[in-house]
């Protein structure tokens, strides 16, 4: 039997967002501690020790969204900010034994316009673009709404 592969405990946050600071929200599948279905920027975890930062982004905003983050007019940007928080006890089992909290990098996306996505479904169920703070607003975690409310602080003009 293989041993299980544990989820490494860095991950990416990437606030995909327009010039005119339209964000997009994807809805998580029912995966949620209080097992509601919710708003959230695209997150995921490193595949690997070996890659970096930068990889995991745009890998991640490429399975959740389909949206490349090298195509033309799009601009991914390394916040150089980290939030350390504890894993909800849920999703401990995903860690390794011990594992209790996740180091999370910002990123932002920025893209010509809101365009449409295409999601995974095995994660995710719905999108939209919102306005910053409405999009703030509506996400389940307080990290990731805390990143949107940053977001200004990162646009290119």
């Amino acid at each position: 039997m293989a041993p299980q592969a544990f989820k490494i405990p860095q991950s990416v946050l990437v606030v995909i967002h327009t010039p005119a600071l339209q964000v997009l929200l994807i809805r998580r599948t029912v995966d949620a501690p209080d097992g509601q279905a919710f708003w959230q920027s695209v997150t995921g975890s490193k595949d690997s020790a070996q890659e970096n930062w930068h990889e995991t982004a745009v890998r991640e905003v490429l399975e959740e969204t389909g949206l490349r983050a090298d195509a033309p007019g799009c601009m991914l940007r390394d916040w150089g900010l980290e939030n350390r928080y504890d894993i909800y006890p849920e999703w401990l089992h995903r860690y390794a034994p011990g594992v209790r909290r996740n180091t999370e990098r910002l990123f932002g996306l920025q893209v010509p316009a809101a365009v449409p996505v295409v999601l995974s479904p095995r994660e995710h169920t719905a999108w939209a673009w919102w306005p910053w703070r409405e999009a703030a607003d509506r996400c389940f975690s307080p990290s990731n709404a805390e990143a949107i409310l940053l977001l200004p602080q990162f646009v290119s003009s």
